[in-house]
């Protein structure tokens, strides 16, 4: 292992119950000032070899009943909950989030740890009527769910607190070991969460926490052997790969979206403006069913479109620590100048700017555009920053087809009071969730999480991931008349 020291604190590398540092290190910034707020071990491949055998170590030789999941799973709630001013902070300043959504993030994760934990208590199989086939009368049928074995998780930068619980909580509950690897740009809360799981009393090897690019670290996780499942948050070229490249490894994908919301004629404008504003922009537009196509019936879109720059006018960009701020920064000046360039782009193809439309640093002002078309990139990719697009339509059907006009599918809007509508809406609107009268963006943590073509494969929500996660093992009792 290239760990030289065990630190005291917990901000190393965490393996096998021990915390390590190593020769190289990565700063973490503060995205909005661009201050160095810390730093984190960098794992090597031997570091990810001795995470995984750590892990498949403690599947063997600690099995983890369910009532130790749930009350360990309960225990971390707790502390996180106790610590949630801290945890809110330092989301803020390491992933450049406002204070009020990182606050929300946090209470998010106390209630996905909370419900993965009662799920601990609900794994069940079924009985199999094996009388109902000719010739098995005297054999008797049962299905269990057992643990996949060791998962590598892979999490994002813009939720490195929920996005890491969505998929450690529910492997514990499922009764597996994990590898995790966060965002690079964002490990200081998963860090925290490692030392929180160790107070809670998880036996050494369940968490294993390796920090590193995606290219090294997690190719490493990828590719190695010794793991039974991945599942991954982030883009859909990361995403394409990992699928390529994970033989038969199960794999669970969450990955991006443009995501299209449409207001009919007879929407509550008020209601949609507010809404499509605050999820256009909100965490700067960084998350994966973040409002990006607005399509507006004709009728009311110019009544709309003031409302909607009024909304959108009326948000506090600024430092994410200021508790009245809605906007903050982007992850990294990089994609700053990318989004800049984009919005540039549109604009020289014929797009008009409503409102914003400039770059500042690392910040983006919330951008509305319009007059755009469906070959700009604004439109027909994932922007992942602070720009939305208002289109018009003619008919409901057109919307549809609008929203429907797309390489991904996770979560479309659609604001309508006219039950026939919205239930066309949900029939046809090829997307994993239809959000009637909210936004795309709208999410309970309970939910079945996730979308299809390039927005992903498989299910979040700790009762779904918990089915992700096991396997069904069929057990078949051939009983003998005792003569």
């Amino acid at each position: 292992m290239s760990g030289v020291s065990t630190t005291q604190n917990g901000t190393g590398l965490y393996i096998n119950g021990e915390w390590l540092e190593t020769n190289e290190k990565m700063k973490v910034y503060n995205k909005f000032t661009q201050e160095v707020i810390g730093e984190a071990a960098v794992a090597g491949q031997q570091d990810v070899d001795a995470a995984i055998k750590a892990a498949n170590e403690a599947m063997a030789n600690r099995p983890l009943p369910s009532h130790e999941r749930f009350e360990i799973l309960k225990r971390t709630a707790e502390l996180i909950s106790k610590n949630a001013e801290e945890i809110a902070q330092l989301i803020a300043k390491e992933g450049g989030k406002p204070l009020k959504d990182a606050t929300a993030e946090v209470n998010r994760s106390v209630q996905v740890v909370m419900t993965a934990a009662e799920e601990a208590k609900r794994i069940h199989g079924e009985t199999v009527s094996l009388d109902a086939v000719p010739g098995s009368g005297n054999r008797m049928g049962v299905y269990i769910r057992v643990p996949v074995g060791v998962v590598a998780a892979i999490t994002p930068f813009n939720f490195p607190m929920n996005l890491v619980v969505h998929k450690v909580a529910p492997a514990i509950a499922a009764g597996c070991a994990v590898v995790l690897k966060p965002a690079s740009t964002t490990p200081l809360s998963a860090i925290y969460l490692c030392n929180l799981l160790e107070e809670a009393g998880l036996p050494k090897g369940y968490i294993n926490l390796v920090i590193g690019s995606g290219r090294t670290v997690g190719d490493y996780l990828v590719a190695h052997p010794d793991k039974k499942m991945i599942t991954f948050t982030g883009s859909p070229n990361v995403g394409l790969r990992i699928k390529q490249n994970s033989g038969f490894n199960r794999v669970t994908l969450e990955l991006g979206n443009n995501s299209g919301n449409i207001v009919h004629s007879d929407a509550d404008l008020d209601l949609a403006a507010d809404l499509l504003a605050k999820k256009a922009f909100g965490s700067a537009g960084q998350f994966c069913v973040s409002v990006q196509r607005v399509y507006v019936h004709e009728d009311v879109i110019d009544a709309f479109t003031k409302k909607m720059v009024e909304a959108t006018n009326n948000l506090v960009v600024g430092n994410p620590l200021d508790p009245n701020t809605d906007v903050g920064p982007l992850i990294t000046l990089d994609e700053a100048k990318r989004i800049e360039d984009w919005i540039k782009e549109a604009v020289s193809d014929g797009a008009e700017v409503l409102t914003g439309g400039t770059r500042d640093g690392v910040v983006i002002q919330p951008t509305l555009l319009r007059k755009v078309s469906s070959t700009m990139k604004v439109v027909c990719e994932e922007v992942f920053g602070p720009v939305a697009s208002i289109i018009p339509y003619q008919t409901f059907d057109q919307a549809i087809d609008l929203v429907n006009d797309s390489e991904y599918g996770l979560q479309a809007g659609v604001f309508t009071n006219n039950v026939n509508l919205a239930w066309k809406a949900a029939k046809k609107i090829q997307t994993g969730g239809v959000i009637i009268n909210d936004t795309s963006s709208y999410r309970a943590d309970i939910m079945p999480y996730g979308g299809i073509d390039k927005s992903g494969a498989g299910r979040e929500g700790p009762k779904f991931a918990v089915e992700e996660m096991t396997d069904i093992r069929m057990v078949v009792f051939n009983v003998q008349d005792d003569k």
